[in-house]
């Protein structure tokens, strides 16, 4: 009896040793960090960066694709323009943490299922990155971004082949953003503003990820194909390491964009009623609205011509804003203040109608508001030449 107990013990010894060597041995590990959307524009959509563990060493780091100072010189310019630069930064895991948890955004960690070989290969990429020389970037929203840049040095770690699950039918990067947008209606305005057709065309699940949250899922069901053609899940273990409830969204303009365009629209309906009703024409408004559409038009042709953001060089709105309006806009004072009857609303009629008919037919998704604003435009403009008819 006492023979077989010290003979348990001896077993639980050397099982014991085993797992030791085998922890030192492998004491390194790699996780994907996809963290829930924020209320700041640019938080909106959520976060990926890569946790890196080392037992032995005591080491628990986040490597974080998604560092801007917006302290920068000509920070807004060079955002405007697609010439955003951001870079990989380094955070102790605790702060990262409690960043997140205090902005009330939970964090979900996927552990990915690497061989040593590969750990110590991915270490290496990361730590090559963040040399001075290489930790900042060019950064495109839809193709290089904190997300793919994770994937990206994941996928050229790994001995063999990532193989994701088929894509999710009917996805554009338009439709993706709306999802992450419904409760901010202004900042999805705003962006639907700026982008083109090439925002509606049907994507594939490789750009579908620059999304964190579809590189999440895409994560959760892929297997690795090693070079002996072994299959591996990707993905380990799946938690929530930071599980929060959202903080509460701040009411903002009481108005959706929507409410606003058709508010519009009413009162371009009324001013041409009462400038009809009463045979006069108040040329003033015409300055505002002129100065208002050239303003707008201003943004979205530099968008147009001059930004290297993605498929902002597509945009159909250009035919509705442009500043086509408002270098037109000393003229038609010269007119209105002469009694002429100026040609501009005329030509006007046609154009915005024509707009309205490829609406339909261009491949671009507008959003809704962009219908009353153009309606109020037209309106405007057949009540000038109603009113100069009764004159």
């Amino acid at each position: 009896m006492k023979r077989k107990l010290i003979y348990l013990l001896l077993a639980l010894l050397i099982v014991g040793f085993a797992r030791a060597a085998s922890f030192k041995s492998d004491s390194i590990r790699f996780s994907l960090l996809t963290c829930a959307p924020g209320s700041e524009i640019y938080a909106h959509f959520g976060h990926t960066a890569i946790r890196y563990e080392n037992y032995t060493r005591k080491i628990d780091l986040v490597f974080n694709y998604g560092m801007f100072n917006f302290r920068e010189p000509h920070f807004v310019w060079r955002f405007v323009k697609g010439e955003t630069d951001y870079q990989l930064g380094i955070t102790p895991y605790i702060y990262f943490r409690a960043e997140y948890a205090m902005r009330g955004s939970s964090v979900y960690q996927q552990v990915l299922n690497l061989t040593q070989e590969e750990k110590l290969r991915l270490l290496g990429l990361l730590e090559e990155n963040y040399r001075p020389e290489n930790r900042v970037y060019r950064y495109n929203y839809f193709y290089d971004n904190c997300t793919t840049r994770a994937r990206d040095q994941i996928e050229k770690a790994i001995e063999g082949k990532v193989v994701y699950a088929d894509s999710i039918g009917g996805k554009t990067f338009r439709s993706i953003i709306h999802e992450f947008t419904s409760e901010a209606l202004w900042d999805e305005f705003g962006i639907d503003l700026c982008l083109g057709v090439e925002a509606d065309r049907e994507i594939g699940k490789r750009l579908q990820m620059f999304a964190p949250f579809y590189m999440l899922h895409y994560a959760d069901s892929a297997y690795i194909v090693s070079s002996a053609g072994v299959k591996r899940p990707l993905v380990s273990e799946k938690t929530t390491i930071v599980n929060v409830d959202p903080e509460p969204v701040e009411p903002g303009f009481p108005l959706s964009p929507v409410a606003c365009g058709i508010l519009f629209l009413i009162v371009c309906i009324v001013m041409g009623w009462v400038q009809w009703k009463h045979r006069r024409v108040w040329w003033g408004w015409d300055v505002v609205l002129l100065l208002l559409q050239g303003l707008a038009g201003c943004i979205v042709a530099f968008l147009f011509f001059f930004s290297t953001h993605p498929t902002v060089g597509s945009n159909w709105l250009l035919w509705l804003f442009n500043p086509v309006p408002l270098f037109y806009l000393p003229f038609l004072v010269f007119h209105e203040k002469k009694g002429l009857k100026d040609p501009y609303h005329v030509i006007n009629i046609v154009y915005l109608t024509l707009f309205m008919v490829i609406i339909p037919i261009c491949g671009q998704e507008f959003n809704l508001t962009v219908l009353p604003l153009a309606l109020g435009l037209l309106v405007n403009s057949v009540s000038r030449i109603l009113v100069w008819n009764k004159k």
